[in-house]
């Protein structure tokens, strides 16, 4: 039922999958080799793992200054680097062949296989929708080059080398010319086949004792940032090992799990009928959620089909998902096809209370990446600074095109290092120059050329929020938003491997759900967006996105409430900072509905202009898909006497912003002519006019 184009495309991705493997051959720069190390890391080591690959770019280019390193990043060896990262740890879905001086040594742990087994399909799975593979380490600790073969590939160890690659239960391994049997660790179990009804789409889980994950035939192993396994769907019939499981179902961020464990005897057929239950409905009170940056492909382990998205939509009761068409690290646009096909349009699953549209990444990755929610139409250009393009013209060309197609912009996963309140632009602008960073993101906008921040993200989600602070205490009204860049083309990738919709933002519409209506109301800044808990804010009646008209010694009465079980405390901050706040612990207020509510409510005296938010800090919690569990809604702002805020330390915080921004183009841009670096400082210049007249 496909458009032709869009299953030629697909085809075509399934060719460079089979071909290239994750990489679909897209330029190795260094995050596009770090794929496959990714899945089978911890995300408790990634920082580890780049510090050791800084280290070993170092060592490759002696005396090199820190800022210079970067583009070196991608020749470290990187199976190495995991090794050395890992640090004897091996994860539970991770094999290792030790070789050492005296020997060869298979480590692993157990891996279930069901008998009899399921009869082969008369037409093999395409990649990715079969048996989930091997991950093999091969490590030597050999002083002398050691040679090893798996299956078909060929690979002289390096003393004291590693190697990581994709085996299966069969597999043909030679090492140092011993053959090595990964059969060795399978562990036999009869099989039985367990149906699942919820009465609605949920997302499931299905783990046996050894924690491996259970799917239905032709699903994708998919993993969250957890580890945990798990697919969409209802009604959906699976075989299992007949030993103790465990089966978990929820539906997204608005429901609670629910867990049931069981045993079924060898060759049993068993219903489990099993529902969650509800924590809040959103849509009930008038806000929709939705996650502004998804992929449906951009290359990963599997190829993302658009009725993947659709399960994954449904089944997390997702209400707005934009799937962006994007470059990796070369020219191809992935999903360009689906997004001529349907751009303007709301894809084929959308309903009354779920829309889905194809939107598009911007990318360059010195000054920032961007998406752009419900363009009418796809744009002449997707990304500069690739492949040996120059890094221009700036990202505010790109984003003037987009905001002409109708399209709601903001940046994506802007800040991965640490920021806090006080602390100087500059670890943000250097010294690492091609990180994904919105650097742009200050000049464009005070140029007023970006709707929103999306302050929840797999970046640092409290980096992001004190430069978020410093933008609106500078004078900038954007909207929080939330972006998970998920990619549903990869299945175990630490939480881009998690479904849509993990962090949302929630807007509250003006009539009923449609592209239109969410995009109007995150261009006023009506949001708030979270990880999970639910989260409201009145200032005299006022809520996020409003304008609040003040006298100098006027008060106004605050109100935050917060909804969920990871839910710490509850805090009300302006442009002064934290002006008040409730732990759980002191006042936790359960209703006879057995909904859990904290709330804060202060009083505040206004002299200056200002801006009220409301935040969430929680708890760590198993439905935290990530790092930090938080949320934070957009402000309300309270102007005094006609004047807006623009506090004078966060105005010269961004102008000294500027002025790094400036330096970082002036030495790692690449730019063919004068012509190009003047375009850069024009626009530059123009923000710095606008910041300087805040001053005043």
């Amino acid at each position: 039922m496909l458009p032709e184009t869009v299953a030629g495309a697909l085809e075509e991705y399934a060719g460079l999958l089979a071909g290239h493997g994750i990489t679909w051959g897209e330029p190795e720069i260094h995050y596009v080799r770090f794929f496959a190390r990714r899945r089978v890391l911890p995300p408790a080591r990634v920082g580890t793992f780049w510090r050791l690959a800084f280290e070993e770019a170092a060592r490759l280019h002696p005396g090199e200054p820190i800022d210079r390193l970067g583009p070196h990043l991608a020749e470290a060896d990187f199976d190495r680097v995991l090794r050395d990262t890992l640090d004897g740890e091996l994860p539970p879905h991770l094999v290792a062949l030790r070789i050492g001086p005296e020997g060869i040594e298979l480590r692993g742990a157990s891996r279930t296989v069901l008998t009899p087994a399921a009869p082969a399909p008369a037409v093999p799975p395409p990649p990715g929708r079969g048996e989930e593979k091997i991950f093999l380490l091969v490590d030597s600790a050999r002083d002398t080059p050691c040679p090893v073969t798996v299956d078909d590939a060929r690979r002289e160890l390096a003393p004291h080398g590693a190697w990581l690659v994709e085996a299966d239960d069969d597999s043909v391994i030679v090492a140092d010319g011993r053959r090595v049997r990964l059969d060795l660790l399978l562990r036999l179990m009869p099989a039985a086949r367990l149906t699942l009804v919820a009465g609605e789409p949920c997302r499931w889980s299905v783990a046996s004792r050894d924690g491996r994950g259970w799917y239905p035939p032709g699903f994708p192993s998919r993993h969250d940032y957890h580890g945990r396994p798990y697919f969409h769907g209802d009604g959906l019939t699976l075989d299992v090992p007949a030993e103790p499981l465990t089966i978990t179902v929820t539906r997204g961020m608005e429901y609670a799990e629910s867990a049931l464990e069981l045993t079924l005897d060898p060759g049993e057929e068993r219903v489990a009928r099993i529902a969650p239950q509800r924590l809040y409905d959103a849509a009930a009170r008038g806000w929709y959620g939705g996650d502004l940056h998804v992929h449906l492909n951009w290359a990963g382990d599997v190829v993302g089909r658009p009725a993947d998205a659709a399960a994954a939509q449904h089944g997390e009761d997702l209400h707005v998902l934009n799937l962006l068409a994007g470059n990796v690290s070369g020219a191809r646009v992935y999903d360009r096809e689906a997004l001529d096909h349907w751009a303007g349009m709301d894809l084929p699953w959308s309903d009354a209370t779920h829309v889905a549209r194809m939107g598009v990444e911007y990318r360059n990755d010195l000054l920032g990446h961007v998406y752009a929610f419900a363009p009418d139409r796809a744009p002449g250009r997707f990304h500069t600074g690739f492949d040996g393009d120059a890094d221009w013209p700036p990202n505010a060309d790109g984003l003037r095109e987009l905001r002409g197609l109708g399209a709601v912009l903001g940046y994506s996963h802007p800040f991965s290092v640490p920021v806090g309140d006080g602390d100087p632009p500059k670890a943000v602008v250097s010294p690492v120059p091609r990180n994904c960073a919105a650097r742009e993101l200050v000049a464009d906008a005070a140029l007023g050329l970006v709707d929103s921040l999306d302050v929840l993200t797999h970046a640092s989600i409290a980096s992001t929020a004190a430069v978020y602070r410093r933008l609106i205490g500078a004078g900038n009204r954007l909207a929080v938003t939330a972006g998970t860049d998920s990619m549903i083309s990869f299945t175990r990738s630490d939480n881009q491997s998690n479904p849509p919709g993990w962090a949302r933002v929630y807007a509250r519409v003006e009539g009923g759900l449609s592209a239109r209506t969410f995009a109007d109301a995150v261009r006023a800044g009506r949001t708030f967006a979270t990880t999970g808990p639910w989260l409201e804010l009145s200032v005299d009646g006022y809520g996020p996105g409003d304008v609040v008209d003040a006298r100098p010694g006027d008060h106004v009465r605050v109100t935050a409430t917060a909804i969920g079980p990871e839910v710490a405390a509850v805090r009300i901050r302006t442009a002064e900072g934290v002006r008040a706040g409730a732990e759980r612990l002191l006042a936790d207020e359960r209703r006879p509905d057995g909904e859990e509510r904290l709330t804060v409510t202060a009083e505040l005296r206004v002299d200056e202009p200002t801006y009220v938010m409301a935040e969430v800090v929680c708890d760590p919690h198993p439905r935290t898909m990530t790092g930090t569990g938080y949320a934070l809604t957009s402000p309300v702002h309270v102007d005094v006497a006609g004047r807006r805020v623009a506090r004078r330390e966060d105005v010269l915080w961004c102008l000294e912003w500027l002025d790094l921004l400036e330096e970082l183009i002036r030495s790692h841009a690449r730019l063919a002519t004068t012509g190009q670096l003047a375009d850069h400082v024009a626009l530059l210049d123009q923000a710095r006019e606008v910041y300087r007249s805040r001053l005043s």
